[in-house]
């Protein structure tokens, strides 16, 4: 049985673009780093607090490369950024990094990290 009211759409991710961002990874990892900035100013409470919330700003950070990286680059991307696959292996390594660790300067590698990967995707966005 065919549903009138359905039609297809075609696209080369999930849905039709516009819904991948890399702002995403992004704004969690800039969330990440201000925690880490304010860690040794905060109480006892405070730290386990911010522990929590680096350790969930980290997986999320891990969350929307994977999601970035699995459903909106493609073949055709890797042929013209060979070094595609790296760069998103070493930045999800690198937020894991964060996870583990109270480094400021690991945060910051990790910004820089995203921001290469978003260079990219804006690229195969104009394309």
């Amino acid at each position: 049985m065919r549903l009138s009211f359905i039609k297809p759409v075609y696209a080369h991710c999930d849905l039709p673009c516009g819904v991948y961002d890399p702002a995403q990874a992004k704004i969690e990892a800039q969330s990440l780093k201000a925690v880490l900035e304010k860690y040794d100013g905060l109480d006892e409470h405070g730290k386990v607090r911010a522990t929590i919330i680096k350790e969930e700003r980290a997986e999320l950070v891990k969350h929307h490369l994977m999601v970035l990286w699995a459903d909106y680059f493609k073949p055709v991307h890797l042929e013209k950024y060979p070094d595609l696959h790296e760069k998103f292996w070493l930045a999800i390594k690198q937020a894991s990094e964060v996870k583990q660790h109270l480094d400021v300067g690991a945060a910051d590698k990790l910004l820089e990290q995203i921001d290469e990967i978003s260079k990219i995707f804006w690229a195969t966005k104009k394309a």
